[in-house]
């Protein structure tokens, strides 16, 4: 079958990424794989290399670059986001709460989905919001399961300590009550992507007078619920 788009520079990038996709190569495996000039692939794989689409591993042979990594993530959020809407819309119902889905972003989250209470005192959150990464729910979960130096970095002026944290770890679910905001009470859990990261945060939030200070304990199972639903749209996306 002919493979050929009619431009031909894509055609090579795209042989060359083919046999990496089966492991690492060295530049005369690429050569011999692609059946491309040397000087071309090599002049390709550099290119690649520059934009960490390709990479080399510790014996120096050309290997798959972090960047498919970010894209294959920003794939999967868009699946996760076109899948949370019903479970949060499911997660509210059941809990009679506010209900959002947060991703990291730098030191701060941002709200990527949302299903308001649609009557009465609630904490609403539009989508596209952006919040710190120092207090809430939310913000513990999404740094629970993060690398020491990150986790440091963001505790120094955090609300919450670190353990707090191994206690997020353990028991698998973050709450808070007046934390982020005066009178807000919430409840996240993580979501897993299939790297073993935690790529999101479902999380409930509303007013602590409805809530209480702990509002874990009605909660936190409904929301684990949601987020172990949505940790298994990305396991079979693949992603």
């Amino acid at each position: 079958m002919d493979n050929s788009s009619g431009v031909g520079v894509v055609d090579k990038t795209s042989a060359i990424l083919s046999v990496l996709e089966k492991g690492p190569a060295t530049l005369a495996q690429l050569v011999t794989a692609t059946h491309l000039a040397r000087p071309t692939v090599h002049r390709l794989a550099l290119a690649l290399e520059h934009h960490h689409l390709v990479s080399r591993d510790a014996r120096g042979a050309f290997i798959l670059g972090r960047r498919f990594l970010q894209l294959a993530a920003a794939v999967g959020e868009d699946r996760l986001v076109s899948a949370a809407q019903p479970i949060l819309e499911a997660l509210r119902d059941r809990t009679g709460e506010s209900s959002q889905l947060f991703r990291a972003h730098g030191e701060h989250r941002i709200c990527i989905a949302a299903a308001d209470r649609p009557m009465g005192l609630r904490d609403s959150i539009p989508v596209g919001t952006t919040m710190t990464m120092s207090a809430g729910s939310a913000a513990q979960v999404l740094l629970a399961w993060e690398e020491s130096d990150r986790m440091h970095e963001i505790l120094e002026g955090a609300r919450y300590t670190a353990a707090d944290l191994a206690k997020v770890r353990e028991q698998g679910f973050a709450e808070s009550a007046g934390e982020r905001e005066a009178g807000v009470a919430g409840v996240s859990a993580p979501i897993w992507g299939s790297s073993g990261r935690v790529v999101a945060a479902v999380s409930i939030s509303g007013p602590i007078a409805r809530l209480t200070g702990h509002p874990a304990e009605r909660h936190a199972l409904d929301v684990m619920d949601a987020a172990r639903r949505l940790s298994d749209v990305l396991r079979q996306s693949e992603i």
